[in-house]
């Protein structure tokens, strides 16, 4: 007799390999991508400067000399490596030459704005859906909204606030709460609006209030429309606070160093803060995606 076997969970070496191969296939492509583009921005300065006064020179000098530029025109991947663990390792965290002070001043804005921003969403989009003169009159301004440029609203807004007496986290915060908003308004429109006519109906069946509906029905099922929403908006609200931070010619935040090091054409100061801020972007999403496996995980052992 024939017998039959349930499929087993792929194991940690099978979740690796099928996880892990294709980020470094990536990451490999990337890099080397990049140390060719090295090569050939860098080869003009390093010829002018390095190469042509020492006299006859290989193709193997030439790499080289682009590998080590001072001021380069893109540094190469280990330049943007050395200087972040020396920025790491070689100050405290205290000081402003630490790229971690920098990520706690952005993270701070980031995060306020992130939280103003999801609560503005969610208000938002549960009035739109109760009412449909809301609807109508809010949602196409909301969708506007975001055609504006930030880098054009962002010195506006800072200016008014300023005269309102706000200063500090709370404008480079309203920045962030801006680009927050919007993917968490539209996703919960749509979340919320996601229940079956039946599933609607039968809450009318038992008399449900409009509110017990939306906390019983409504909010459940947009959960999975809220939390890719709130992925997408605490990396647009890191956008938004560095943003922010430019305008106001800020001394701290990763915006800031981005600005001092095209101040002093320090290319290799811009890359590693970028290559820092895309950390923190990542480390942002992943605290949403652990904190949506978390919750919807509880939500089906229900």
């Amino acid at each position: 007799m024939a017998t039959t076997t349930s499929a087993l969970p792929p194991s940690w070496g099978q979740r690796v390999s099928e996880q892990g191969l294709p980020i470094a296939v990536v990451l490999l492509f990337t890099l080397a991508l990049w140390y060719a583009l090295t090569v050939y921005l860098n080869a003009p300065g390093a010829i002018e400067r390095v190469l042509e006064p020492k006299g006859p020179w290989t193709w193997q000098d030439l790499v080289a000399a682009t590998m080590v530029a001072q001021r380069p025109v893109l540094p190469a991947p280990h330049q943007v490596a050395l200087d972040l663990y020396s920025s790491l390792v070689d100050w405290p965290v205290t000081s402003p030459r630490n790229l971690l002070f920098h990520v706690a001043v952005t993270g701070q804005s980031t995060l306020v704005g992130f939280v103003m921003g999801t609560l503005l969403g969610l208000v938002l989009s549960v009035c739109i859906v109760h009412s449909r003169t809301l609807d109508k009159a809010l949602l196409p301004w909301i969708v506007a909204s975001q055609s504006i440029p930030v880098l054009a609203i962002a010195p506006i807004v800072l200016v008014i606030l300023g005269t309102m007496g706000f200063s500090g986290v709370a404008p480079k915060a309203v920045i962030a709460m801006y680009l927050c908003f919007f993917p968490v308004t539209v996703a919960m429109v749509q979340g919320l609006r996601s229940p079956q006519v039946i599933e609607t109906e039968m809450m009318h069946t038992y008399a449900a209030t409009r509110w017990q509906a939306l906390w019983m029905l409504r909010l459940p099922a947009a959960l999975p429309f809220l939390f890719p929403a709130l992925r997408v908006g605490i990396a647009a609200g890191l956008v938004g606070a560095m943003v922010a931070e430019l305008p106001t010619g800020a001394q701290a935040g990763l915006g800031a160093r981005l600005l001092t090091g095209s101040y002093y054409g320090q290319t290799v100061q811009i890359w590693s803060a970028l290559v820092m801020s895309a950390f923190v972007g990542l480390a942002l999403t992943a605290a949403m995606g652990a904190l949506e496996a978390l919750v919807l995980g509880k939500r089906r052992q229900v």
